[in-house]
């Protein structure tokens, strides 16, 4: 399916997600949703707020946008955030929301960089 206007929320907004959150709001074909982090002061929290984008420490909160969201981009790296993440999308049935690890996004960013990044995460548990 093709479309003009990609839809995307992203969890995870520290050293992985602001990278990236700094890519999707520059993207004219990106309406950015909302960013989910644990750390309200977090740089792609700050970043986000400044730009419009709602925030929220609850990322169940993006999940359940339901089919208005095309990409939930997941780069905490923490499991039981990925595994609530699937459980929300069958539980509601949302079978249109496409959800993205940190892994595809390593890779995306690596392709855009021209060079391997590495990714980072803490050890804050969700």
């Amino acid at each position: 399916m093709s479309t003009d206007l990609f839809r995307v929320a992203v969890i995870g907004a520290g050293e992985t997600g602001t990278p990236l959150l700094h890519k999707l709001l520059d993207a004219p074909f990106v309406e950015l949703l909302g960013v989910a982090d644990l750390d309200r002061e977090a740089p792609g929290v700050t970043l986000a707020r400044e730009r419009g984008v709602p925030t929220t420490t609850d990322f169940m909160e993006l999940a359940r946008l339901g089919e208005r969201l095309d990409v939930l981009i997941d780069v905490t790296g923490v499991p039981a955030v990925r595994e609530a993440l699937r459980r929300e999308m069958q539980e509601s049935g949302n079978h249109h929301t496409l959800i993205v690890h940190e892994v595809v996004v390593q890779l995306l960013l690596s392709l855009l960089s021209g060079k391997l990044v590495r990714l980072k995460h803490g050890a804050q548990d969700y």
